[in-house]
């Protein structure tokens, strides 16, 4: 007896609807599960461009004194282009400075308004071959004549990976759990399923139905809740995308642009979550069928 689309469609939403409570509680679970692996993706995604911006970016920021003179300014430029362990730098002047810093402290009226251009010192934002090299190379540039401070970022990317590396393994710990209960909500909801049709399946057995014929069917069940709380959890990840950027652009952050995880980026994370889903429900009622259903 061959396999026909039609009935395995019908069959499928049938039994759904039957065990649609506990239908509710495995595609629910599965959502749960898929939404913190997908903000753990985004987090990682997030933090990865975030160091790249900062770490293989600007690496080393040499503050000039406010008021340095064209010549050691000149004089230290001219070292950082000779120096082989800096791959590039670029000069910030004291109005870009004061630029940033509004941007900074966007919040702060009080503190702008008193502080002028000619308050910020110029800087040289360099960018290093290794970041190993901060050190020698800080150590080179803090004597210098016009040179008020050399500041390294490297602690607070380290810091902030070590953060987010414990906080993405609880995530992601929390996820794995969530999905093996998932996985066991599905195997029950199919287990119901096959004991609510033991009679039918037992007349297409003596009627010579074919055993895929019998199972397809409940195979497709558990596909189908894993798909939709994968669905779920795709919708979920486009809301969290959306508030990360909305709080970003609200509190007008520039060095938190790069958290944001881009548009293709969060879609391929939403793409693997549907992938994820759908395994973790063809898994569930795979088994369920392996083991309850005597064909």
């Amino acid at each position: 007896m061959g396999i026909s689309v039609q009935y395995t469609v019908r069959q499928t939403m049938s039994n759904l609807w039957r065990n649609r409570l506990m239908t509710i509680a495995a595609t629910l679970t599965v959502a749960v599960s898929l939404s913190l692996v997908g903000a753990a993706i985004l987090l990682q995604q997030g933090v990865s461009r975030a160091a790249g911006v900062w770490k293989g970016g600007v690496q080393l920021i040499v503050f000039m004194q406010p008021q340095a003179s064209q010549a050691d300014t000149a004089a230290t430029a001219s070292l950082l282009a000779s120096d082989s362990m800096v791959r590039s730098s670029r000069y910030v002047n004291q109005q870009q400075s004061y630029v940033e810093f509004k941007n900074l402290f966007a919040g702060q009226k009080d503190l702008i308004s008193a502080v002028t251009p000619a308050d910020l010192p110029p800087s040289f934002r360099v960018t290093l071959r290794t970041a190993k090299d901060a050190g020698a190379v800080g150590a080179r540039l803090g004597g210098r004549p016009g040179v008020k401070k050399v500041a390294y970022n490297q602690a607070g990317i380290r810091a902030m990976l070590k953060v987010t590396g414990a906080l993405q393994d609880v995530i992601v710990g929390l996820a794995v759990v969530l999905l093996v209960s998932a996985s066991v909500l599905i195997l029950n909801t199919i287990r119901m399923a096959i004991f609510g049709r033991r009679r039918e399946v037992a007349v297409m057995k003596l009627v010579g139905a074919s055993n895929w014929f019998i199972r397809v069917p409940f195979m497709m069940e558990g596909l189908v809740q894993g798909l939709l709380g994968g669905a779920l959890a795709a919708i979920v990840l486009v809301g969290v995308r959306s508030g990360v950027q909305s709080l970003v652009a609200r509190f007008q952050v520039n060095a938190l642009n790069a958290v944001v995880v881009p548009g293709h980026e969060a879609l391929l994370t939403q793409l693997l979550l549907l992938l994820i889903g759908s395994v973790v429900g063809a898994a569930g009622s795979a088994l369920a069928v392996h083991r309850f259903l005597d064909v």
